[in-house]
């Protein structure tokens, strides 16, 4: 619980003046401008694919690389596969490529004859099928091969080592602590008929470290609980990592469900790994947000957004009503409080997050440079209507999202790391608005007028990510909120607090409060805000900061606290409408859409949330 603080401790200065003899000393006459404890604020993408990942080149990236990938997010220009010299307008302060773990590196050598692939007969009946442009024939073998426990089918050990080793490396060399942050990372893809709960793993250390241990593949498990057991192991030889759950929009159920693989209903070993392991989620990516769904949250007038609700990441199995409750992230922190009574640890207690998952090497997540999900997607006239790897989702479904943001001291791998660990992050779907979010139960109305509000947040209170104990009075928590909008993006619509509660017949609960609101607007007596309107132009493809906000901050107080119930809280920041990416093709490329093809956007940002524990 935070430190109860006094009136004469809140009134103190910023800093005292020095006194002639500590200024004699030496000591520095100026106050340091940024106390480390307040931590910095760093974006990045922890979910990027290359020319390694096999679907990735199965899909059609074969030009942009690991290394080109590197290039790319520090701001260097790289060549596309669609033949288009591109390069981010503002480079990235970290990035995790994180090629699928099953076949990694694999193809590119079978298109090149690499000779360390002679002997291996999977690799020969592969190569045939590259060879003979069969990329449907390709892609069936590969997909049935990497889930497959079958060892003709499992990549060569020395082949293993060797491509892992070139990875931990290249990470490495690109590494450059204090200035660009290489975090070394593999995805597990464990796909149950088509169902998804891939995890990218992420590793705190150097290439010296990553070497201890190989990659786990479905194939070895498309079970978690082998996941997390084998990350026990490699914390066993000191090598750290967490997973990051991803996509649970399109896993038909399985994400966050009430049983484990096996059937089993979860129990407090499989409460205490998924806590341990998996930190954050990535609650939004190119494949739909998976925030919130309008059918969970009737009364959230902003939960549909970038839906993806038709049925599995592979489109063989429909979406059933029943599923959706196990599939998004405020579903699931509540669930996860009523676990957390059953079984003394909350499973899905997580931070949130947001990454692209492109398999184009490429991390786009601005709506006026996006450039998809695979090939098919990059910009051309006509990618709109292109399908998802040829067969699943229209493009225009695509999402131009996300960015993680990291509250850290120093941009390195073991500052970026620590930040995920504690879930002092936050995702947003593309632009980058800087948010804070404080609770404590002393915080009071005048604190967010402080010049250093956020040291006096960190002093007194808990970020996001952390726990509120029982309060010693009876007065609710109160929150600090601060957001900024992104310097190149929209103004700001609104700030809202969301909470999700479980009473004591251990139903849960959701509300969310309109806590800011741009240009003077004000909450009826429901609690709901008049529009903020649009500027939207869609015949230019532009808009103008005319309407909402460029910062937004407030203090809020829970109105509906009651301290016997277990609680969560987390801010979601919205912006005023935008033309969304579909809407800058039609302009850039004089083409029409049909009218179900979205063309206006209100981007978002989602803070991990802060906990309350009676």
């Amino acid at each position: 619980m935070a430190p109860r603080i006094n009136a004469s401790e809140r009134d103190a200065p910023l800093s005292a003046p020095l006194t002639k003899t500590e200024t004699a000393a030496g000591k520095a006459y100026s106050p340091t401008m940024r106390n480390p404890v307040e931590n910095n604020l760093y974006w990045g993408d922890l979910h990027l694919h290359t020319n390694q990942s096999p679907d990735a080149f199965l899909n059609g990236t074969r030009a942009v690389s690991p290394e080109e990938a590197f290039r790319f997010v520090r701001g260097g220009a790289v060549k596309a596969d669609n033949g288009m010299t591109v390069r981010l307008k503002r480079p990235y302060d970290f990035v995790a490529i994180t090629d699928h773990s099953e076949y990694m590196g694999v193809f590119p050598r079978l298109l090149a004859h690499d000779k360390v692939l002679d002997g291996w007969g999977l690799a020969g009946n592969w190569g045939a099928l590259l060879e003979a442009g069969n990329r449907k024939g390709l892609g069936v073998a590969f997909s049935n091969a990497i889930q497959s426990s079958d060892p003709a089918l499992r990549t060569p050990a020395p082949l293993v080592r060797t491509v892992w080793d070139e990875v931990a490396d290249r990470a490495d060399r690109y590494n450059d602590p204090g200035r660009f942050t290489a975090l070394i990372a593999y995805e597990w893809t464990s796909m149950i008929n088509g169902d998804n709960l891939h995890r990218n793993v992420i590793f705190r250390g150097n290439a010296a470290d990553a070497r201890k241990v190989l990659p786990f593949t479905a194939q070895d498990s498309t079970d978690p609980e082998d996941l997390w057991n084998a990350l026990s192991r490699y914390d066993a030889k000191g090598v750290k990592v967490l997973a990051i759950a991803h996509n649970g929009n399109v896993s038909n159920g399985r994400m966050f469900a009430p049983n484990r693989i096996n059937g089993q209903p979860l129990n407090a070993r499989y409460a205490e790994m998924r806590s341990r392991w998996e930190p954050v989620y990535e609650v939004t990516q190119v494949k739909g947000d998976g925030e919130a769904h309008p059918a969970l949250s009737p009364e959230d007038e902003f939960a549909d957004f970038e839906t993806w609700d038709q049925g599995n990441i592979s489109l063989t199995a429909a979406k059933q009503p029943w599923m959706l409750q196990y599939e998004y992230a405020r579903s699931a922190l509540k669930n996860g409080l009523a676990f957390e009574r059953k079984l003394g640890t909350n499973p899905f207690k997580f931070g949130m997050i947001g990454s692209t998952d492109s398999h184009t090497g490429l991390s786009t997540a601005d709506e006026a440079n996006f450039f998809g999900k695979f090939l098919e997607s990059e910009p051309s006239p006509d990618r709109w209507k292109q399908k998802m790897a040829g067969l699943l989702e229209e493009s225009w479904e695509l999402g131009a999202s996300g960015l993680a943001a990291v509250w850290a001291p120093e941009n390195t791998r073991a500052a970026i790391f620590d930040a995920l660990t504690r879930r002092e992050v936050y995702g947003t779907t593309g632009s980058r608005i800087a948010l804070r979010f404080f609770g404590g139960w002393d915080f009071a109305k005048v604190d967010i007028d402080r010049p250093d509000y956020a040291r006096y947040g960190y002093k007194h209170g808990v970020p996001m990510g952390g726990d509120l104990g029982r309060a010693d009075t009876a007065s609710p928590p109160s929150f600090l909120v601060h957001a900024v909008r992104d310097p190149d993006g929209a103004n700001l619509d609104r700030a809202q607090v969301v909470k999700g509660w479980l009473d004591s017949d251990g139903k849960t609960h959701e509300k969310i409060y309109n806590v800011a609101l741009s240009d003077g607007r004000k909450n009826d007596a429901n609690g709901k805000a008049p529009s903020v309107g649009s500027t939207v132009d869609l015949k230019n493809a532009s808009f103008t900061n005319s309407i909402g906000a460029p910062e937004l901050a407030t203090w809020w107080q829970d109105p509906d606290f009651d301290a016997s119930q277990p609680a969560f809280y987390y801010v979601r920041v919205i912006e005023i409408p935008r033309p969304r990416w579909t809407a800058y093709d039609e302009k850039f490329f004089g083409i029409k859409m049909p009218d179900e093809v979205r063309r206006i956007v209100q981007d978002r940002a989602y803070s991990s949330p802060i906990w309350y524990h009676p």
